[in-house]
């Protein structure tokens, strides 16, 4: 019901949204009947009611609902007496006036959404009021991108208190679906239900990347978090792209992957990738020290791997509210199947907001992460930082308790993962003949031993799985070339890894 009034300049003034009569009737057909109070229980709130007496009625009349008493026109009268909620409208012969507007409760649930429509509507008008008056504000106050983003996370925590949506699923939609994701991994080239990471061995263990799951990939500088985040979001965009050309030649892909790389710039992160699919060193392309036939290669793949459906974004310190934006704009226009962060610690929360701690940051950040993998029932793999307390000690394999600020992200994650080198810490601990005070033999037995380790874990790393919500944990041995930073299966048996 909206309605027009005349400003003092001259111009219309639109009264907000609102609809007594609806309110009225749905007070009336609680009072008439509390079953009524059923069908709009999971979504109305007191403040959703545009006459604040209203609400107060339907507060003091949920409240005893929920006490298990009965609340009607009788029982109720004492209360409101007592109260002096009604004397502005006249006192308890409100009550009857209610139970006349009360047009049958098999209509309470459009009652109330109908209110509730309302009260959303109002909110819409009050974030939209707030956007104007913050851009005519003085420039000392948020930027112009920074009021987008505030803009942005209202309409956001707008659309998720106000949502009407949710609830129950019945046992046997929940079966119908686990049976679909079982034949979807039955059916799969190596059995896997989730998008594959493009690793046999991980695959085989997390069984792919599934959707609503927040994957945590951690380790030290060094340890190669961000090649292997690359390989399986590689992995991932070449599965994607040959089930596209399975289902018709020229197809395109159902899904986009959108790595948010807050690190590398979008070209080093290209150059990272031909490094390792055309195997030439990322070093030597960057200090053009490569020859006409590698150069001839590196244009090849380029073209080969042109069509991969990869969108990167290398913006510095987004903020959450942007990078949850730029999702559902690719999900909307092109579809969403991969969301890979590198790395977590380098966003920052949404704008507007000013946590009290790095904690209470980080926890905003891992909570954003998993609630945009749940909203766009997509995989989202985020990159952490370790602690250096990894440095101290004597074993350097990562451990949960190494993760910075690690209660929330352990708590959020799905997933957990970290990657590891012995290879990286070996070299550090080479023999020096200076340490041996001359002793030829010592320095000798301890270089050769040395030598066996290294040789041992030489182009080796081990994805050590500490979490997973949906399945085991362990150890994934895989396969590491230092020079074109290419993560691989390795092959146990034999000594050639293609």
């Amino acid at each position: 019901m909206n309605s027009i009034i005349s400003s003092p300049l001259g111009l219309s003034e639109r009264l907000p949204p609102s609809n007594l009569q609806a309110e009225q009737a749905l007070l009336g057909a609680i009072l008439s009947n509390n079953r009524a109070y059923e069908r709009v229980s999971e979504f109305l709130a007191p403040e959703h009611f545009v006459d604040p007496i209203h609400g107060r009625i339907y507060q003091t009349i949920v409240r005893r609902i929920e006490a298990g008493q009965l609340a009607d026109a009788v029982t109720m009268k004492a209360e409101f007496e007592h109260a002096g909620i009604l004397d502005e409208v006249g006192g308890t012969a409100y009550l009857a006036q209610l139970l006349t507007a009360m047009v049958g409760i098999i209509n309470a649930g459009e009652y109330g959404r109908t209110i509730h429509d309302a009260w959303v509507r109002r909110q819409l008008i009050d974030v939209g009021e707030s956007v104007v008056n913050n851009a005519f504000a003085s420039a000392d106050s948020l930027s112009g991108v920074e009021q987008i983003e505030v803009a942005e996370q209202a309409l956001f925590n707008l659309a998720t208190d106000g949502s009407t949506s949710g609830g129950f699923v019945t046992f046997e939609r929940a079966l119908t679906d686990a049976i679909l994701g079982a034949e979807r991994a039955f059916r799969r080239a190596g059995r896997v239900s989730g998008l594959t990471t493009g690793l046999r061995d991980v695959d085989t263990k997390l069984g792919g990347l599934h959707p609503s799951d927040l994957t945590i990939l951690a380790g030290r500088p060094g340890m190669g978090k961000t090649a292997l985040a690359t390989k399986i979001a590689f992995g991932a965009a070449k599965a994607l792209l040959a089930e596209a050309s399975a289902r018709a030649p020229n197809s395109q892909p159902t899904g986009q992957i959108a790595i948010f790389s807050l690190e590398m710039s979008a070209e080093q992160l290209a150059t990272r990738l031909l490094s390792e699919e055309a195997r030439v060193s990322g070093d030597r392309i960057r200090r053009g020290d490569i020859g006409q036939k590698d150069f001839d290669k590196f244009v090849q793949v380029s073209r080969e791997i042109a069509a991969l459906p990869l969108h990167i974004d290398d913006t510095p310190a987004i903020t959450m509210s942007a990078l949850r934006t730029r999702c559902r704009r690719l999900k909307r226009t092109k579809g969403l199947s991969l969301v890979v962060v590198d790395y977590l610690q380098l966003m920052r929360p949404s704008a507007g907001t000013r946590p009290e701690n790095r904690v209470l940051e980080i926890s905003q950040i891992t909570q954003g992460l998993k609630a945009i993998a749940k909203e766009m029932s997509v995989p989202v793999v985020a990159l952490s930082q370790l602690s250096r307390a990894v440095e101290s000690r004597e074993d350097k394999r990562p451990q949960l308790s190494d993760l910075r600020e690690s209660g929330t992200i352990e708590q959020d994650a799905d997933t957990v993962m970290f990657v590891y080198r012995d290879e990286y810490y070996l070299e550090q601990r080479m023999p020096k003949e200076i340490g041996f005070e001359g002793s030829g033999e010592k320095f000798h037995a301890a270089m050769e031993e040395w030598q066996q380790k290294m040789a041992k874990a030489h182009n080796r790393a081990d994805l050590i799985i500490a979490k997973q919500r949906h399945g085991p944990t362990g150890t994934v041995p895989l396969f590491f070339e230092a020079e074109f930073t290419r993560f691989a299966d390795l092959d146990l048996a034999h000594s050639d890894h293609e």
